[in-house]
């Protein structure tokens, strides 16, 4: 294993503390363990929808393109 996959830190984001704190207020609200839960949740979900809509508008382009749709 190379040092980078045997290192014990992750990375880390920074965010203005306001926002922090409302984050962290949300996440006790809808019942996450952690803020740092809750942010990876949201930051996950928001990929996926991401890649799924960049996926779609490929597959269009190049239906378009071969000229099954307009």
């Amino acid at each position: 294993m190379t040092r980078e996959e045997t290192s014990v830190f992750e990375p880390k984001i920074k965010i203005e503390r306001a926002l922090y704190e409302r984050l962290t207020q949300i996440a006790a609200q809808a019942g996450y363990s952690s803020v740092e839960e809750f942010v990876q949740h949201v930051l996950e979900k928001t990929a996926a929808e991401l890649e799924t809509a960049q996926s779609e508008a490929e597959v269009r382009k190049r239906m378009k393109g071969l000229g099954y749709i307009e």
